[in-house]
């Protein structure tokens, strides 16, 4: 199955979908040998693995390079952060062709103001609801596969407050989007609220966010449930840990067993399909005494 139609298969089901959120095709190798049956790639993670903060400094193409080499170290479904869609409607169309032959199965587009800033930093802007209206539709009319779900993000909480959120997240569905997306939740307070008004209204909403587990997410009404910095987060707590520990005694003692990786068997080379190399080395007559 297609991973547009298994994401499509997966979110007609009950309950609510989790995708944890990377950043390279190596986390998202990760994912997928864990047994999850999605994930979503953060553009804040993007940004910062290439040395940027999350404001709109990674162009279209940055984002779909980084983006092919994920969905092709995977067959599980591809969630995708697209930012604003990099300019107007009609830059909404090409991102749609672009992240499709990328092999993405879905992306959120959101309504702020370019240059975008994170969802949770401060002094957002946010477009027209007309005008992100008309960014859906053309992401709509642009998808050559009708499975492709298009989500749509609006970031107007933080701006204009909750009336104008659920106008927007009505409106976007209205105009087409298979799910809504309000980002910058920040409390339980606020996530029951979005659930109140939106996810147990019929519409199906993405939360991005660790308040709650997925199955407190499911029984809000939840449709699916992102983890947008959990890799990101993790590797920078372990490697600022490791960082420090080094400088502190010039040593690798307290954490040489998270450094060191064994040359075969289990762990990060498998992973990374090393024995699969091996055996086509074999195949192949490659190697020492072998043909070169």
């Amino acid at each position: 199955m297609k991973p547009t139609a298994r994401l499509r298969d997966l979110l007609s089901r009950p309950g609510c979908l989790l995708a944890p959120g990377v950043y390279n095709a190596m986390f998202a190798k990760q994912v997928e040998h864990e047994g999850f049956d999605a994930l979503y790639v953060t553009g804040f993670g993007t940004a910062a693995s290439l040395g940027f903060p999350d404001v709109g400094l990674v162009t279209e193409t940055e984002m779909v390079t980084n983006l092919r080499y994920i969905c092709a170290a995977v067959t599980i479904p591809v969630i995708a952060d697209a930012d604003t869609g990099y300019g107007n409607p009609i830059n909404v169309s090409r991102t749609i062709r672009e992240y499709e032959g990328a092999g993405v199965a879905a992306l959120h587009l959101e309504d702020q103001v370019f240059p975008k800033k994170c969802g949770f930093f401060e002094g957002k802007q946010v477009i027209p609801l007309e005008e992100h209206a008309q960014k859906v539709e053309a992401a709509i009319d642009a998808r050559q596969d009708t499975d492709f779900v298009v989500i749509a993000r609006t970031d107007a909480l933080a701006v204009n407050g909750w009336d104008d959120t659920v106008r927007r997240a009505t409106a976007y569905r209205d105009a087409g989007a298979d799910l809504v997306f309000v980002d910058g939740i920040r409390t339980i307070e606020d996530l029951k609220e979005y659930a109140g008004r939106l996810a147990k209204k019929g519409i199906p909403c993405l939360y991005n966010g660790g308040l709650v587990s997925i199955d407190e997410a499911s029984d809000l009404g939840f449709r699916m449930q992102i983890l947008a910095g959990l890799a990101l987060g993790a590797v920078y707590a372990a490697t600022s840990g490791a960082m420090i520990a080094l400088m502190e005694t010039g040593s690798i003692d307290s954490f040489r067993n998270q450094f060191e990786q064994p040359p075969t068997g289990e762990g990060m080379n498998e992973l990374l399909g090393l024995p699969a190399v091996y055996e086509m080395e074999r195949r192949y007559s490659i190697g020492a005494g072998g043909a070169r």
